[in-house]
């Protein structure tokens, strides 16, 4: 792999590189990377999608190689992390440089529909938790959310923290002592700057400022960065979040808002009316008109708030109350400007109405880009080396369909792809059962379906993890096996995940059984998890917006519409789930695919070869005896 990377560098092309879990594949772009960096005095970028990872290369990873480096050039590479505005703690904020303010993200749908971070929330009140981010304030560093253990909860991060359009900048009192400008500063002499995908995201939309000026790019965990980058450009509209906005105005900036609040529940009218699902063709005439009342209430009130921020330049309460307003108002423009466009008639964004908490909320009007490969090859890889690297980046056993999301077939570079292999001997280690006896999935989960997963979680004597399309499902499958054994049996939502993850990793018996969050992420080597079930092929809902119009895409250019998007959204998925299974050269156990159509379906192979090469069979009496086996070499 660090002979690849490297070749790619010189040559300033593009590479994917498929690296299995085991191989260190962080040293394997690192190395090369750092060697660059050093000889060649062009800045790297590297990004992951989990701040485990990141962590790992800051802390493990690229220390290890920069000593490599140092040892053969002389030359030590410098490193530094860098993350979005709000991941640092503002002291002006929290010396009470701006109005208290519990309002979230307001259009970012991620925002909208994401939970608090797991294991933080409970930790005592808010008032608690800020007067210890006081005493944390006074001792670090960098000022970094994530150096702060145990972590807040995000409502009392709020109240320390402020987004980048929100920060008063050279104006600020504190301003030489700002952790994000602090940050940036030393990115912007670092040799290599490792960042995360969100921070792609933002990059990819165009706001290229976020990132100092590099030459070379590596994208780690880079299976997840064209949904990262969609999440970036996705917004969301609803009453609730106009009178957010107004009351940020009204408090932060003392302005009158009586007329976007009028606007916002004329808003919520236009909303009611239209059911939940895709708009195709945007907006009906009522919406679009509410959106237009709302974006010039919107605008005369933003004329107010700069007129306040105007008047309040002293850096104090006031100076960033008006700076919070400004940028809700200023966002809300943003957001109607773009779903009163015609970009969802031009193809280019997809419009759906929803009602969140099955009907609790009011309803929400949100947009989703459909294609980002142009966005990514545009503010990313065009005129840079770019290492794009995973464990499954080949999806039905080549890279054409991850290099179509990821923007390297409309790149002006040109790539190639390289599987660098494995440490394990999958067709020795596991076992890939898909049985066809069983019914082709329908609404919920069948007794069929509960009856095998019994069956096998009995002859494995527990250690299973259940990988569930849907809450209900994982729910109805850990009643079963409660009901049914005697077994431990863990189910998403009982508790936080971290907390189930690690109590099901701590008994080699025990289940665990959840939903996507489970699908990835979860390292649990060794006897613990034996058997990994999955109910049925993960394809996106039917009825998914973002889905459907991608595949309108495809199809209207004259590919496949279901095989570009549905089969390969559920390869990656399927790849990912069944990658729980061997975690080290060691470890041995059974995938089960409890849905026929991988091996009936024409379809069936490209999913088959995606997975990990695991000894396949639809034989159920030996899987179970294997299973058998496997349980008594435990006891």
């Amino acid at each position: 792999m660090a002979d690849r990377v490297e070749a790619a560098l010189d040559a300033g092309s593009h590479l994917l590189v498929q690296a299995g879990t085991g191989t260190g594949k962080s040293l394997g772009y690192l190395v090369p990377v750092m060697l660059h960096a050093a000889t060649a005095e062009e800045r790297a970028v590297v990004s992951t999608a989990t701040l485990a990872l990141q962590r790992q290369v800051m802390t493990k990873d690229a220390p290890m190689a920069a000593d490599a480096v140092e040892a053969v050039t002389g030359v030590r590479p410098s490193v530094a992390l860098l993350k979005g505005w709000q991941n640092y703690l503002c002291r002006h904020r929290l010396a009470g440089g701006y109005p208290d303010d519990d309002a979230d993200t307001l259009f970012s749908a991620g925002a909208a529909t994401t939970p608090g971070r797991v294991g933080e929330a409970d930790r005592g009140s808010v008032g608690e938790q800020i007067v210890r981010l006081r005493e944390w304030a006074a001792e670090t560093a960098t000022g970094d959310r994530d150096d702060l253990i145990p972590g807040v909860s995000d409502r009392a991060w709020a109240h320390v923290s402020v987004s980048r359009a929100e920060c008063l900048g050279p104006s600020c009192p504190l301003h030489e002592e700002c952790f994000p400008e602090l940050a940036r500063a030393a990115a912007s002499q670092a040799d290599v700057v490792v960042t995360n995908h969100a921070m792609l995201g933002i990059a990819a939309a165009g706001n290229v400022g976020v990132l100092p000026d590099y030459r070379v790019l590596v994208v780690d965990e880079a299976h997840e960065l064209a949904g990262r980058v969609r999440s970036q450009g996705t917004v969301s509209l609803s009453a609730a979040a106009v009178m957010r906005v107004a009351a940020a105005a009204r408090r932060g900036a003392s302005v009158v808002v009586t007329e976007l609040e009028e606007a916002g529940q004329r808003l919520q009218l236009a909303l009611a009316d239209l059911p939940d699902g895709r708009l195709a063709d945007g907006l009906p005439p009522a919406g679009r008109e509410a959106l237009v009342v709302l974006d010039g209430a919107a605008r005369r009130v933003l004329a107010d708030v700069r007129g306040a921020s105007r008047a309040s330049r002293d850096g104090g309460t006031d100076a960033g109350g008006a700076a919070l307003a400004r940028t809700a108002v200023a966002d809300l423009i943003d957001t109607i400007e773009r779903m009163t466009s015609d970009s969802v008639r031009e193809r280019r964004d997809v419009a759906w109405v929803e009602r969140p908490r099955a009907g609790a909320e009011p309803p929400r009007l949100t947009l989703a880009p459909i294609d980002v490969a142009a966005a990514i090859a545009d503010s990313l890889l065009n005129d840079r080396a770019v290492v794009l690297t995973s464990a499954t980046l080949a999806l039905g056993g080549g890279f054409e369909p991850m290099a179509r999301a990821l923007g390297l077939t409309v790149a002006s570079d040109r790539w190639d792809g390289v599987d660098v292999g494995t440490p394990f001997d999958y067709a020795r280690q596991g076992i890939l059962y898909a049985p066809t006896h069983l019914p082709r999935p329908g609404r919920g989960i069948c007794e069929a379906v509960l009856d095998e997963l019994l069956a096998l979680t009995e002859a494995s004597g527990g250690g299973m993890l259940g990988l569930f399309s849907s809450r209900r499902a994982a729910a109805e499958a850990a009643e079963v096996l409660r009901g049914a054994t005697d077994l431990t049996v863990y189910a998403q939502g009982d508790d936080q995940l971290s907390t189930l993850v690690e109590a099901f990793a701590a008994d080699e018996d025990a289940c665990l059984v959840g939903t996507l969050s489970l699908w990835q992420g979860v390292d649990v080597p060794g006897r613990t998890c034996r058997l990994v079930i999955i109910d049925r092929i993960p394809f996106p809902r039917p009825d998914d917006p973002v889905a459907q119009a991608r595949s309108e895409a495809v199809a209207a250019a004259g590919g496949n519409g279901f095989m570009s998007v549905s089969a390969t959204h559920a390869a990656l998925l399927l790849a990912q789930g069944a990658g729980r299974l061997i975690r080290r050269p060691d470890d041995r156990g059974v995938v089960a695919v409890l849905d026929p159509r991988l091996r009936t379906a024409r379809y069936g192979s490209f999913l088959a070869r995606s997975m990990p090469a695991l000894w396949p069979t639809g034989d159920r009496d030996t899987v179970l005896g294997a299973l058998g086996r496997l349980a008594r070499s435990g006891s």
